[in-house]
């Protein structure tokens, strides 16, 4: 079921609390948009990595901006992709954001725990158990107000288990910064 431009949480999510505080999403992961994120990602095309960020750095203005003194913080790419892909598509993505907005950018305020497998072949609840706990957070945040950057967010599991990782290195807030989101 498509989710609503104006909903804050999907049916599937609603009782479920939430460990970050709002999301941005510059568009739908549907065509033709969804284009621009395969070239990134599949023909690493690195040129669209500005574009994506103009287009989510343009939703963030249009939701009123962002909290004084936020840091940028990307989802850390695995060591399979990084392998697959000689780079971090979430990372390219911050990086040019951070440029357009004026906001620091803190490379390396998560970090992964473990492994996990691809995501793209598992249901809500897998997704779930393969995210939790993958994450840690770096003391940096500490008292600070921290935007978790990704391409696409799918079931919210993965943007999830970053907040919940920086929430426990003491973040004062989590806001979640999505190129895309699955309809």
């Amino acid at each position: 079921m498509r989710l609503p431009h104006t909903a804050s949480t999907c049916p599937a999510c609603l009782g479920a609390p939430r460990a970050y505080l709002r999301t941005i999403v510059a568009f739908d992961y549907l065509p033709p948009a969804d284009a621009l994120i395969r070239m990134l990602k599949t023909q690493l095309r690195l040129s669209m990595a500005p574009v994506l960020a103009r287009l989510l750095a343009d939703a963030v203005r249009s939701e009123d901006g962002l909290p004084e003194g936020i840091l940028l913080a990307p989802i850390p790419a695995s060591r399979a992709s990084l392998r697959l892909r000689g780079m971090n598509p979430a990372a390219e993505i911050a990086r040019s954001l951070s440029a357009e907005l004026n906001v620091p950018l803190v490379r390396h305020a998560l970090r992964r725990r473990r492994e996990t497998p691809r995501q793209t072949a598992l249901g809500r609840r897998a997704r779930r158990q393969v995210a939790a706990g993958v994450f840690l957070g770096a003391p940096s945040v500490r008292g600070r107000h921290v935007a978790v950057v990704d391409d696409v967010m799918t079931t919210g599991s993965t943007v999830e288990a970053a907040a919940v990782a920086l929430l426990a290195a003491g973040a004062a807030g989590v806001t979640v910064l999505v190129v895309a989101r699955t309809p």
